[in-house]
């Protein structure tokens, strides 16, 4: 492979490269194509597969594996070219054959390159940090909390159903007088106040009393996911079986024996206390470096290539389909489970795609800044933080993480490292 010419276009970020495969590769190339395809050519007087290279192109033309040789080697010759251009491409928007021969051919590309930002005012970027104060209010919501969920469903016979509790009825619900599908249930568990069923029915059933039938009017939302439904008026016939409430335990010492290792009330509003600060340090720490990496992105001015938002999208879209695999699903039956066809889902993942472009590349405009450098034992180090994570070997680890993309990666956490450092809580 060599460069013969690279040509910067009016469009930003974009040039075509005219490069030329020689003859010794394109024919080791032609050899690799006839050895995969022989097997399938007949040729009268030579058993199936057994045909000559040289008999198979007098019969077929000298030109027969060409197509097939150029696409095994253009990918690797443009890619090489790219390099050697000191370019880095994020699509290939044209390419075309010049001049092809048994001495080898050229082919030009239009390509898409990253852009190489220059960042200014990364450093002392002021963050305003959320509160680490444990408050005693805090400390009794936390011991609350507790209480909740170790309190116990008691029925309730000598009051009305009221907000909070839980009442066991049956339901059946009825549109233009008649009975729709999905409208009915029997000893059917309903929170009051959860808001977890249509407007206005959950309303309707406080102030009724354990054996009360009844009627409630409602109206259907109307963007509700039951087209002929939507927006339309229903009645519900409701029998009220029971109501249940959640009675909560004291808070003594005897409650704090059961629900920790500690003996008194104090002692286990210590530990409480110590729980609260460190949820709120780790609050603050992520809504930090939530907001820093805010900033940093508010840093690019220059434009994006509108490739490399797209193949971030889709980047992340088979990392979507590998945790839905994990759990025995994949890509296509969550879309038919959920209705929404692959542009809407890719829509949704979008505006976090572009934030993860420009974050890194003006993370790698920071390291180019700070000459950050990365030796090969830090990028040893890397591969074996990676292996103990995943608990594999870390010969496993770089047979699908190459050496030269690792590095990069420890550079981009070098330089958020700086800016970090760098930042002012305020």
């Amino acid at each position: 492979m060599s460069l013969k010419n690279t040509t910067k276009l009016e469009d930003a970020n974009k040039y075509e490269l005219e490069v030329s495969v020689d003859k010794e590769a394109f024919n080791a190339a032609i050899t690799k194509v006839y050895k995969k395809q022989v097997k399938n050519i007949n040729i009268p007087g030579f058993r199936k597969g057994k045909a000559p290279r040289h008999i198979i192109e007098r019969m077929y033309g000298q030109n027969v594996f060409y197509e097939d040789a150029i696409d095994e080697t253009y990918p690797s010759a443009l890619a090489d070219a790219t390099v050697e251009a000191g370019l880095k491409a994020v699509s290939v928007d044209d390419l075309s054959v010049q001049e092809v021969s048994e001495d080898g051919y050229s082919f030009k590309a239009t390509i898409t390159c990253a852009p190489e930002l220059t960042v200014e005012g990364y450093k002392g970027i002021e963050v305003e940090k959320l509160s680490t104060e444990v408050t005693d209010e805090l400390v009794e919501e936390e011991l609350q909390a507790v209480r909740e969920r170790n309190g116990r469903m008691v029925t309730v016979e000598d009051r009305a159903a009221q907000n909070g509790d839980t009442v066991v009825i049956d339901f059946e619900g009825f549109a233009d007088g008649e009975a729709f599908e999905g409208g009915k249930a029997e000893n059917y568990n309903l929170r009051l106040g959860d808001g977890n069923f249509i407007p206005g029915f959950e309303e309707a059933v406080v102030g009724h009393s354990t054996g009360e039938e009844f009627t409630i009017d409602v109206t259907f939302p109307e963007d509700y996911h039951a087209e002929n439904l939507a927006g339309k008026a229903a009645q519900f016939k409701i029998k009220l079986h029971e109501i249940k409430a959640k009675e909560l335990p004291e808070v003594d010492d005897e409650f704090v024996k059961d629900v920790s290792e500690k003996d008194t009330l104090e002692e286990y509003k210590e530990e409480l206390k110590e729980k609260v600060a460190k949820r709120l340090e780790e609050k603050a720490e992520k809504d930090f470096d939530d907001k820093l990496t805010d900033k940093l992105v508010e840093l690019v001015t220059e434009e994006i290539p509108e490739a490399m938002f797209n193949n971030e999208v889709r980047d992340m879209m088979n990392e979507f389909d590998m945790r839905l695999r994990q759990q025995g699903m994949d890509l296509k039956t969550y879309m038919q489970y959920t209705g929404m066809e692959q542009g809407a889902i890719e829509a949704t993942y979008k505006p976090q795609a572009e934030k993860r472009v420009k974050l890194r590349l003006v993370l790698e405009a920071i390291a180019r800044q700070e000459k950050i450098e990365i030796s090969d034992e830090d990028v040893e180090a890397e591969y074996n933080k990676l292996a103990e994570s995943y608990n594999v070997k870390p010969e496993e680890v770089k047979t699908f993480i190459a050496k030269d993309a690792l590095a990069e990666d420890v550079k981009v956490d070098r330089a958020m490292k700086l800016v970090r450092d760098e930042a002012k809580a305020v």
